[in-house]
């Protein structure tokens, strides 16, 4: 029978120590943590003052009273434009066909990213999502993003 000496025993705890809480935080996909947009308990970006979306998706202040999300050609035909402001992702799978979504990853809540090669891809742990409907496409999110009610007018697109 051989002893087993301190040195390898801490390895080994110290190993578990780290490891167990690293594999607990990428384990749930559930999407109560991720931020609903159409969630009435929390306030929503049409709450707050008019804005038009800026280069890099914050929003400014605009005319029409209503919440601007991007322009028309801001969303590539085929991708999609973040407008982070208001945590909304809006697509264009076919050319005039607008959606939008949550812009908040079912996984771990993670602010998926502007894209043009033709699905919605989340940094953090690369998830994919379809630009038609908001499903997971690859994990590890495993729910859909949730829909977003949006008007397009022009080439101003607004949430409903």
């Amino acid at each position: 029978m051989t002893a087993i000496n301190r040195r390898r025993a801490l390895t080994g705890s110290a190993a578990i120590a780290v490891g167990v809480p690293v594999l607990a935080a990428c384990s749930s996909d559930d999407a109560s943590t991720a931020a609903d947009p159409t969630d009435s308990s929390s306030p929503s970006p049409s709450d707050a003052s008019p804005s038009q979306p800026s280069a890099d998706g914050t929003q400014t202040p605009s005319e029409s009273g209503a919440a601007a999300l991007a322009s028309t050609g801001d969303v590539p035909v085929g991708g999609c434009f973040v407008a982070t402001g208001a945590k909304v992702v809006v697509t264009q799978p076919t050319e005039g066909d607008f959606k939008a979504f949550s812009a908040v990853c079912t996984h771990q809540g993670c602010l998926v990213e502007s894209s043009s090669e033709g699905e919605i891809p989340c940094p953090c742990h690369l998830s994919r999502f379809s630009l038609e409907d908001g499903s997971p496409v690859s994990g590890p999110a495993t729910a859909a993003l949730a829909p977003v009610e949006i008007s397009v007018d022009g080439d101003s697109i607004t949430q409903a």
